[in-house]
């Protein structure tokens, strides 16, 4: 199952309404490893500043994990939920998923990142079911149609997700789209690396170090060629600290802390950490992705994610050197701007074909409005 298109409004900067829709894809016959199922499977976002909202907008994209599943948050997500500017204090979401040939729709509304006003299923533009939390009423006579009406409402609690209350209390198989959509938000991760400062939201509740997952699962020989491959060539060991306790160490003649590397090698730590854990990732989305990373190493991490991961993988960046139609492609690339978001292939009447350079044409202002 892949996101077709998420919609948001009134959220932290965006009191408007802005949406990104993966289907919307062209015509275009090179770098179709971007591409999967007919949706967008890889994209950069991008934005003239660093106040644009490109962080709030994957932060957007992953408020579903705050009240269907018990995954890790963030802060930033939770303070200033809401538009300061806005006239309403609801926060509105919809996301639309396409599994094989059914398009499933959920839609809510909240106060805050765990105070539901209304939510809605779909499956094909048919209603499954709808909510509304301040009358405590919905309209739920579609749910035989799905096998669902066997609950027991009375035990619910009030403020409990619908769709949660569902997927926990019935046994379905998968291809039910309450599951379906369970299954695919716990996958969802965001996650971003800032030197030291690791943050996520989504898919893990596990608070073990980045270095005791690697040295737990004998991954610190595999870690090390990573490192190698990825241009720190450098050898790595796990030994034990003067508290007893094992950590990891670049091996010289003397042993030095791995957690006093550049932060380059810090953010790759991060990468690799969730790199072995993809086959359980749903959705993908890494902000600021090579706020550290020499330029040609921005560009093998996303070769990587092309060709290696199988999931819709979103990444923020400013690298305008990773603008190639050789990379990605037109309809890949967007832009975030202050009343919308924008494929490159869409913010221009420009035919823009294999040969053109993007980078060139991005900096002579062939994008602006």
């Amino acid at each position: 199952m892949f996101l077709k298109k998420f919609i948001v409004k009134n959220f932290k900067n965006f009191k408007n309404i802005f949406t990104i829709d993966f289907s919307d894809v062209k015509d275009y016959h090179y770098s179709t490893q971007c591409i999967s199922q007919g949706l967008i499977k890889n994209a950069i976002i991008y934005g003239k500043n660093n106040a644009v909202g490109k962080t709030n907008f994957g932060l957007a994209i992953a408020d579903i994990t705050y009240h269907l599943v018990d995954k890790n948050g963030i802060a930033k997500s939770i303070i200033n939920y809401c538009n300061a500017d806005a006239d309403s204090d609801v926060v509105s979401f919809s996301y639309v998923f396409q599994r094989e040939h059914d398009e499933i729709t959920y839609k809510y509304s909240k106060k805050t990142a765990k105070e539901l006003v209304l939510e809605e299923l779909w499956l094909n533009d048919r209603l499954v079911f709808s909510f509304d939390y301040s009358k405590q009423a919905g309209d739920f006579s579609h749910l035989k149609e799905y096998q669902l009406d066997t609950l027991n409402w009375e035990f619910r609690d009030s403020g409990l997700s619908v769709l949660r209350y569902m997927a926990n209390n019935l046994p379905f198989d998968g291809k039910n789209p309450v599951k379906e959509v369970m299954k695919f938000v716990s996958g969802m991760l965001w996650f971003r690396s800032l030197g030291n400062n690791n943050e996520f939201v989504g898919f893990s509740t596990v608070t073990e170090s980045m270095a005791d997952y690697i040295i737990k699962n004998g991954f610190v020989h595999e870690f090390e060629e990573f490192l190698n491959t990825y241009g720190v060539h450098e050898q790595i060991c796990a030994a034990s600290q003067a508290d007893g306790k094992k950590s990891l160490f670049f091996k010289h003649t003397r042993l030095l802390p791995f957690f006093e590397a550049s932060n380059g090698t810090c953010a790759l730590l991060t990468f690799f950490y969730w790199y072995k854990q993809a086959e359980h990732i749903s959705f993908l989305f890494i902000d600021e992705f090579d706020a550290f990373y020499h330029y040609e190493l921005a560009e093998k991490i996303v070769k990587l994610l092309e060709e290696k991961f199988p999931i819709q993988t979103i990444l923020t960046s400013h690298n305008t050197g990773l603008l190639s139609n050789r990379i990605m492609r037109p309809d890949c690339y967007f832009l975030l701007l202050p009343d919308k978001i924008i494929s490159l292939a869409n913010a221009t009447d420009r035919e823009l074909r294999e040969g053109y350079n993007l980078e060139n044409l991005m900096k002579h202002g062939e994008f602006d409005e």
